[in-house]
């Protein structure tokens, strides 16, 4: 089975990425513990035009899979779930592609 992606966008000196990055932080710990693998991504959109005229109002966003989890605040016990629920998911490989 391969990773769960999780994706955080947002940009430098955003507090809510902040928060969002420590949301992500411990939903990848508790996923290892569970022994679900997770892959996490950060990207930045001061550093990617298209990102920012795609989230600049609404940042942070976090993705599951390249789908879209959260904006602006993000729960780790829901992240947890949804990530657990994607990666159970055995239809996800084909989503994937």
């Amino acid at each position: 089975m391969s990773p769960v992606r999780l994706t955080l966008i947002g940009k430098p000196g955003c507090h809510l990425c902040d928060d969002a990055r420590l949301a992500v932080d411990e939903a990848r710990r508790r996923l290892d513990a569970a022994g679900i693998a997770v892959a996490v991504e950060e990207l930045d959109i001061t550093r990617d035009a298209a990102l920012a005229e795609a989230h600049a109002e609404h940042i942070p966003v976090v993705q599951i899979d390249g789908r879209r989890h959260a904006i602006w605040r993000v729960d780790p016990d829901r992240l947890v779930a949804a990530a657990t629920k994607a990666a159970r998911n055995p239809l996800r490989a084909l989503r994937r592609r």
